[in-house]
């Protein structure tokens, strides 16, 4: 067996439907005082209602979280944060929200409480990505991990179908990437492996009926091993592409994920065709292929073009996709990345 080091998971998980009501609990079992509870616009209503639960252990809300976590939003976050004499963040949303609480913590040193409503899955990870003048950048810091998460099942009933299958298709993207990680480990793959099954068997259940909560408890959990593995291993070309053109283009996180993973991961399979099989297993057919016919049956987007790119984007975004590239099991030119972006934007069936 290849030697690797594993740190264990130091953030408390709770799990099941109706657990928001536990936060108040999780509050005081850090030894916080009050709380800053934050949100985006949309869900700024779930976010009042979830600080009056907390009663005095709310010190108001901050519902101004956006996409990609930018600079000047986590500035006059932190102003509100410092008005407010709390000593801890509750993130209530997806992955806006839970970064602008991660830019809170690793700043100022608080606690943060992450409550997801999606499966992007940030929430377990030491992980930031920020924006600041157009260009997206990560670092990886223990300060940037959340002590607790709580995932309620009940809160991902209301979630939207499409946000719901772009959603999980990130999550599998996390998957794909750590079981051919350069740091992977055999834990990480076990629990990625696992994963991809939860979504193979629980997605097409919920998109049949939003309201089956078996169905959503499945992806629920897919989503949380795979946020796991995310937290814990590098992530590769597939992420690197997903944050240059969230980043530099302002693309929606979630269906840039679902429309690039099959391309990315078809990519990578020609490298690594043993660490990729159970993918292939799982999903039938070949690797791309079958994230492909998966994402479609789903009713996911597949073409980059319907988010308004360009093809003077994909030129752009290719350069700057090799100017610091991630680790990536099969070497890439600025050529290949043109060639798997155009294949995106057409939304071609991979064949790899």
């Amino acid at each position: 067996m290849t030697p690797f080091t594993f740190a264990g998971i130091p953030t408390r998980v709770i799990f099941g439907s109706g657990s928001i009501a536990r936060t108040g609990a999780e509050v005081e079992r850090l030894g916080r005082k009050g709380a800053l509870v934050l949100s985006t616009p949309h869900q700024q209503a779930e976010a009042a209602a979830l600080a009056q639960s907390l009663g005095p252990l709310a010190r108001g809300v901050f519902a101004r979280a956006v996409m990609h976590t930018p600079t000047d939003v986590t500035a006059t976050a932190m102003a509100a944060f410092a008005a407010s004499g709390a000593d801890c963040v509750v993130s209530l949303g997806g992955g806006s929200t839970t970064g602008l609480g991660k830019a809170i913590a690793t700043r100022t040193g608080a606690d943060q409480i992450v409550i997801p409503t999606t499966y992007a899955g940030s929430e377990m990870t030491d992980i930031l990505g920020e924006t600041d003048a157009g260009r997206k950048t990560t670092r990886r810091d223990p300060s940037i991990r959340p002590k607790t998460v709580i995932y309620d099942v009940d809160l991902t009933l209301s979630l939207p179908p499409a946000l719901t299958v772009t959603s999980a298709l990130n999550a599998i993207a996390h998957g794909v990437e750590a079981l051919y990680a350069p740091d992977a480990n055999p834990i990480l793959s076990l629990m990625s492996v696992e994963a991809m099954r939860a979504f193979k068997g629980g997605l097409p259940r919920v998109m049949a009926n939003p309201m089956d909560r078996d169905a959503r408890g499945d992806v629920l959990y897919g989503a949380w091993l795979c946020s796991t593995a995310l937290g814990y291993v590098t992530m590769s070309l597939h992420h690197k592409l997903a944050h240059v053109l969230g980043g530099s283009f302002g693309m929606p996180h979630a269906e840039t994920h679902a429309i690039l993973l099959p391309h990315t991961a078809g990519f990578n399979a020609v490298a690594v065709p043993d660490a990729l099989a159970p993918v292939a297993a799982i999903f039938g057919g070949s690797v791309g292929g079958g994230l492909w016919d998966f994402a479609k049956s789903c009713g996911a987007p597949l073409r980059l073009a319907d988010l308004g790119l360009t093809p003077a984007d994909l030129d752009r975004a290719a350069a700057i996709a090799v100017e610091n590239p991630y680790a990536n099991p099969r070497p890439f030119g600025q050529a290949d990345i043109r060639a798997l972006l155009q294949a995106a934007y057409e939304g071609a069936r991979p064949t790899n």
